[in-house]
């Protein structure tokens, strides 16, 4: 046996298992950017959220959610900064004001009222994956407020805020921040109304095979981390054999 020959195939073992975790490693993040948000967060949600038309997977023991108010006073002419949000266990949205936030006209506090809606809209082309709140105020809004909405981690991460100012639509899409907390989505928004958090119907087609992709990914590498054991073996197995026909040719 050529010790040469061996210590190249010994080598080109290892740099075909390198090559093949780096690969099964890459496509892993690959399938990551795919699916939606949420997947790989890995933090639960620290409350059940409380639906007004819970989805089929929710199961039972469901609590309406709660509405939400707040009264910002006006300070030297101008209306004071403050968040209003609803009174369940976890605030299930938030919107956040800004000082000078609202036009006061004489006024001397601002107050602004978060409502779920009921019945549940169902408009045409999208899919709202939260309550939809109404938030009204008792003065116009001149300054962007910044809005955040939770979602149940058991059903498909929404991928925007959709507003209306009727609860018959249009809804517009007011898009979404790239940076937000586990299971919540943040937006800012010029008016006040009808708000929801969800993402096109046309993205359920698909949905499950996108997030099954991930996983088909890790068993992949799994795979490839399991067969690189007996690899290791066969490698320390032949060098002791090699080793092994050395010392017997010098004795000779």
């Amino acid at each position: 046996m050529d010790p040469g020959s061996a210590h190249y195939q010994r080598g080109l073992s290892h740099r075909q298992a390198a090559a093949l975790i780096g690969l099964a490693a890459a496509l892993y993040v690959a399938a990551a950017w795919m699916v939606a948000p949420g997947f790989y967060d890995g933090f639960p949600p620290p409350e059940p959220y409380n639906w007004v038309c819970p989805p089929s997977v929710a199961g039972g023991g469901n609590i309406p959610p709660a509405s939400g108010h707040l009264d910002l006073k006006v300070i030297d002419g101008v209306s004071d900064a403050g968040s209003a949000f609803t009174k369940d266990t976890l605030p299930q949205i938030v919107i956040g004001f800004l000082p000078g936030a609202f036009e006061i006209s004489g006024k001397s506090t601002i107050s602004i009222d978060i409502t779920p809606l009921v019945p549940c809209p169902s408009p045409a082309g999208v899919h709202f994956a939260t309550n939809t709140y109404l938030i009204t105020a008792s003065a116009p809004l001149v300054k962007d407020a910044n809005l955040k909405l939770v979602y149940s981690a058991i059903v498909p991460a929404p991928s925007s805020v959709y507003f209306a100012t009727s609860p018959d639509g249009p809804w517009r899409d007011i898009g979404a921040s790239q940076q937000a907390q586990p299971f919540t989505i943040d937006t800012s928004t010029k008016g006040l109304g009808y708000f929801a958090a969800g993402y096109p119907s046309t993205a359920i087609q698909g949905g499950s095979t996108s997030q099954l992709l991930p996983i088909v990914v890790a068993v992949l590498i799994v795979g490839v981390l399991v067969a690189g054991i007996p690899l290791t073996f066969i490698r320390r197995r032949h060098s002791l054999l090699v080793g092994t026909d050395e010392e017997s040719i010098e004795e000779q």
